[in-house]
């Protein structure tokens, strides 16, 4: 098992800082969002990316992949009623694998929540299949590329769809594909009835990347949220994949964030 943290929670560093920082304070692995480094991927040329996997080389790190998908840019959805949004959306996603491939990561996180809710005109049963095609039209150059397009369950309060990480799994062998997979977040489990050791169980074999997040959205061990059974469950059932920090609450700073959320974690093994 080894840990990892987001980038985004270094909000406003330059990204050389960020690596140097990650390294020092005993991180394996960065996870990307890749807002933060342009409105598009598309933009970002092939010298950029072989700087941003070289520097992170260079300190030992390992850039596990990316997040936070489809913050921009503005007007994706992997099941709009507008056939045209749906295929510039997956094309998109396409464009995504690329690049993460291209900087060294294997794993994209599909969370996503505002662009992948069910509208109440599409129906549950439509909205069901049309994720299931834009997912699936992802699964090829996913392959191509050696990295694995993970789903990701969120809460209801959130999006309308994959609240559970049951109901992914549902989606994951209905598409029937090895790159097509998912992936735990602590935080999502907390919203879900069975309790995480238990969730992590029924989960053996389908997923390859978790996020370790407190329930009140800041990092582990900065709230109630017990990692020892965690921890405990995941190297049970042989995980041997990246543990990612990831907070949405960047209080107080982002060294004390990096640095506290690893000494706890470690000290949860």
């Amino acid at each position: 098992m080894r840990f990892a943290i987001c980038n985004e929670v270094f909000e406003g560093w330059e990204y050389r800082r960020i690596v140097e920082c990650v390294a020092a304070t005993g991180y394996d692995g960065l996870e990307l969002a890749p807002f933060t480094f342009a409105d598009s991927v598309e933009t970002i040329p092939a010298a950029k990316r072989r700087e941003l996997r070289a520097i992170a080389a260079d300190h030992g790190i390992v850039l596990t992949g990316l997040h936070w998908l489809l913050v921009r840019p503005e007007g994706l959805h992997v099941c709009s009623a507008d056939a045209a949004v749906r295929a510039r959306t997956v094309d998109y996603l396409r464009h995504l694998i690329d690049f993460c491939a291209d900087v060294g990561g294997t794993t994209l996180v599909f969370g996503s929540p505002a662009q992948r809710s069910i509208a109440p005109a599409i129906g549950r049963e439509r909205g069901w299949e049309l994720l299931r095609e834009s997912f699936a039209a992802c699964a090829a150059a996913a392959q191509s590329r050696n990295v694995t397009f993970c789903l990701e369950a969120l809460p209801a309060e959130l999006t309308n769809v994959f609240n559970t990480n049951a109901e992914v799994i549902e989606m994951v062998k209905t598409i029937n594909h090895p790159n097509i997979q998912m992936m735990l977040d602590v935080k999502s489990m907390c919203a879900e009835a069975l309790p995480i050791p238990e969730n992590i169980r029924a989960c053996q074999g389908w997923f390859h990347h978790v996020h370790a997040n407190d329930a009140n959205l800041r990092g582990p061990g900065f709230g109630a949220v017990d990692f020892k059974p965690i921890l405990r469950t995941l190297t049970d059932v042989g995980y041997e994949g990246f543990v990612s920090v990831e907070v949405f609450d960047f209080k107080p700073d982002p060294e004390t964030i990096a640095r506290k959320s690893l000494d706890y974690l470690k000290s949860c093994l």
